[in-house]
């Protein structure tokens, strides 16, 4: 005797169009409508199931519960899964798989809340490079990515080594007649948000891959993956992933109400990728500027033309534990003839602006001159 699930609030979190989707990917056939609030669907097996067109109707749990039971007749196998495929038929499903030595499929608590953690950051950075492609964002600052993640759902862990399952919704495909699988995808821009994180999660995943194999070799590997989504982010995110096992898999189950090429993607990264995507999330991060960054430091060099009003200066700061050279410009004449009495006399200053890593050099753009320290008696 199988199972059979009979709990009505989660019979009524699978929806019509879950339902309609999944019987066509399985190739079956609407034949004809039932009343005013459901169709027909014949299977190649010749089984039928009576699909509801609408959740308000009083007995839905019951239908989709009968539905649900046609499938796994059908197909042979237990309601169990088919009612976990179907909960993710309108989701595009993120799934993380850390290959365990645990037969159990099990994991080390702290493990388990580091693979939750770094999978949400690795969407978010998805979400995050959809218009503007960067190196390194400030996540919180993109209000579009923190919206579609509070839409995001955690879904129930998977058999099969340590599974987590990130639930992304995606609006369904609105035609007449959806065909199991489109032959091609759809252009990127002509997507709804919710799908173009998805793409550029699988194209992200794909291109760090690829860029990690070819850094052997290739030292701008990462740097020309940037605008397929490659951030500092998302290989920190990655790399936390896979420092929790031996192998991780990241595929993403294409929703079956907006069909795909492909039902399923998948990347695969091991513990060796760690170190390299590290290193390429620092590489990143080192291009970006700090923001609104206060230095403490002794002038070195002074340069400003007769005709210039702008003055530029040199200047030793400490900058990440070490200290480094910082070359900075001045727009405001009064606080560049500061700067140059602070020479004059070996005081240090005190400066404000946006520091940048240029190479090997640092640079402080938008810069304000603070004070001068000690200067008593200063004019």
């Amino acid at each position: 005797m199988r199972a059979q699930i009979l709990d009505a609030d989660a019979l009524r979190a699978i929806t019509p169009l879950a339902l309609a989707a999944y019987a066509r990917s399985r190739s079956w056939r609407l034949t004809e409508s039932y009343g005013q609030h459901a169709d027909v669907y014949v299977s190649p097996k010749g089984e039928e199931a009576l699909v509801p067109r609408t959740d308000r109707l009083a007995d839905y749990a019951t239908a989709v519960s009968s539905v649900i039971g046609a499938f796994a007749k059908e197909s042979d196998t237990d309601e169990f899964s088919i009612y976990r495929d179907l909960i993710g038929a309108d989701h595009d499903v993120v799934r993380v798989r850390a290959v365990v030595d645990e037969d159990d499929g099990s994991i080390a608590i702290d493990a388990g809340v580091e693979i939750v953690r770094q999978a949400r950051d690795m969407l978010l950075a998805a979400a995050c490079s959809i218009h503007n492609p960067q190196p390194y964002y400030r996540a919180g600052a993109n209000r579009d990515a923190t919206e579609y993640m509070r839409s995001v759902k955690l879904g129930q862990t998977e058999h099969g080594s340590f599974v987590i399952t990130l639930l992304a919704p995606v609006p369904p495909l609105l035609s007449p007649q959806q065909p199991t699988l489109d032959p091609a995808w759809a252009g990127f821009d002509d997507e709804p948000w919710e799908r173009l994180v998805t793409r550029r999660l699988v194209t992200a995943l794909n291109a760090s891959r690829n860029a990690t194999e070819a850094s052997v070799s290739a030292h701008s590997a990462f740097e020309n993956a940037i605008e397929q989504g490659v951030s500092a982010n998302l290989c920190e995110a990655v790399a936390g992933l896979v420092e929790q096992s031996q192998e991780t898999e990241i595929s993403v189950a294409w929703a079956k109400t907006r069909p795909t090429p492909e039902p399923r993607s998948s990347i695969v990264f091991s513990r060796k990728d760690g170190p390299i995507l590290k290193e390429a999330a620092r590489t990143f991060r080192l291009r970006e500027p700090l923001e609104n960054e206060t230095l403490f430091g002794q002038v070195t060099r002074l340069n400003r033309e007769p005709t210039e009003i702008d003055g530029r200066l040199t200047l030793k700061v400490i900058v990440g534990n070490k200290l480094q050279s910082v070359v900075a410009t001045l727009d405001d004449p009064a606080a560049y003839s500061r700067v140059v009495y602070a020479f004059d006399h070996k005081l240090p200053i005190v400066i404000n602006g946006n520091l940048r890593r240029i190479g090997q050099r640092w640079s402080l753009e938008q810069a304000r001159l603070v004070e001068i320290v000690d200067s008593a008696d200063e004019p």
